[in-house]
């Protein structure tokens, strides 16, 4: 106890230089928690995003669909499915959905697109972008089960608007084309280019009956789960629950491996940048305790001469260095607590820098950047700038611990 009383006095010896230090660490507390807040949510966002987007967090689709999603490739008894993977914890909802490619025709103009068959009782605005982004008309309202909502950029292609027609053709489940007219309920826009001039929601009913479907079949059912985090887990238990040879069970990292792999890299960079900051903080931390050690050769000779061993010289210095990661963590937490409220409710806009166009591997992200910390991140960074700290001090500790005592007697 009194080895500890005497490192936290001696920090004070050289307040200036002990606060200064403070707040090098603090600042680094700083960095890492606002790169990794963002980083977090970020990730968090567009996983979530690219999950409303069709697939969900975990699908359950047929064997191959994923490699060729082709329209001849369906899962039968979806409905049941879904029933069973919504009894799961963690599941929030789970949607029944037919997906394929389609071209879509008007009197002007036809383009290539996808469709996305869905129910209309079974699905929310919360889970589906294209129902959330819908800024003219309502989901096939007033159509006769004939509806269809499509993209604004579509719209302006096939010269459409609402109540007009247009004609969709695919390839049913026996590979036949056929052909439907629907006619335009709705007109979403989400702010990509790609997805509102290459994507449409029609009523799956009507989609079963073009395409031979049975009343049960669909290409996929999407579930949406609560933390993104959990998905390979629940993925484990829907596929205990539903799983079949005919039945493949996927994660979002399987299903949009472009966004997976974007995280990863960006992911990776983020913690090198960190790395590097850390290693900048820390060679300032290695000088300042090294000059300390220094400044003290006399008064550790001293120490030594009238009996302290360099075992416990050793000991008091790495007990500074604790109390300097102490003070560092204390006051990086009392800076940074004003900046990550700021930017979990302000944020940063980075709209000015991405132009029109804020989608990224194919999914939209939000200009408007935030931070999320989970609690395993705030733990990550307070444990890894206390260590940064510890390390930083071991060499002067080593060093204090091998002073000659006579030597450092004659020190001036």
């Amino acid at each position: 106890m009194k080895l500890t009383q005497t490192a936290w006095r001696n920090l004070w010896r050289r307040k200036r230089r002990t606060i200064i230090t403070g707040v090098s660490v603090g600042f680094g507390v700083l960095l890492s928690a606002t790169f990794t807040g963002m980083g977090d949510y970020m990730y968090t966002n567009m996983i979530n995003t690219s999950a409303s987007m069709g697939y969900g967090h975990v699908t359950v689709e047929a064997l191959g669909y994923n490699q060729t999603p082709t329209l001849d490739k369906k899962i039968r008894a979806a409905n049941t499915v879904r029933e069973q993977a919504l009894r799961l914890p963690g599941v929030t909802d789970a949607m029944v959905r037919i997906m394929g490619q389609a071209m879509f025709a008007s009197a002007a103009k036809s383009i290539g697109g996808v469709f996305i068959a869905i129910d209309p009782a079974g699905e929310s605005p919360e889970h589906n972008l294209l129902m959330r982004s819908i800024i003219q008309g309502k989901l096939f309202s007033g159509t006769g089960g004939r509806g269809i909502v499509i993209g604004s950029k579509m719209a302006e292609k096939l010269k459409l608007r609402l109540g007009k027609k247009l004609v969709y053709t695919a390839t049913d489940a026996n590979g036949e084309i056929v052909s439907e007219i629907a006619r335009v309920s709705g007109i979403f826009k989400t702010g990509s280019p790609e997805i509102d001039g290459g994507m449409a929601l029609l009523p799956i009913d009507s989609v079963r009956a073009a395409l031979h479907y049975g009343p049960g079949d669909a290409s996929l059912v999407a579930i949406m789960i609560d933390d993104q985090r959990g998905a390979a887990m629940i993925g484990d238990g829907v596929r205990a629950a539903v799983g079949s040879p005919n039945r493949e069970i996927l994660t979002w990292g399987e299903t949009q491996r472009e966004l997976a792999g974007m995280i990863r890299i960006d992911r990776s960079a983020n913690y090198l940048s960190q790395f590097l900051v850390g290693l900048v903080i820390a060679a300032g931390i290695l000088n300042t305790l090294l000059m300390s050690v220094l400044e003290r050769s006399r008064e550790f000779g001293i120490m030594m001469a009238v009996g302290m061993s360099p075992r416990t010289l050793f000991r008091l210095v790495v007990l500074e260095s604790f109390w300097m990661a102490v003070l560092g963590l204390i006051i990086g937490v009392i800076i940074t607590t004003p900046w990550y409220l700021y930017l979990v409710n302000v944020g940063l806009d980075f709209s000015g820098m991405t132009g029109d166009d804020y989608t990224a591997a194919g999914v939209i992200f939000d200009p408007l950047v935030r931070v999320r910390l989970f609690k395993e991140s705030v733990i990550a960074i307070l444990a890894g700038v206390f260590s940064l700290t510890m390390l930083s001090g071991l060499y002067p500790a080593w060093r204090a611990g091998r002073i000659p005592p006579v030597e450092s007697l004659r020190t001036i």
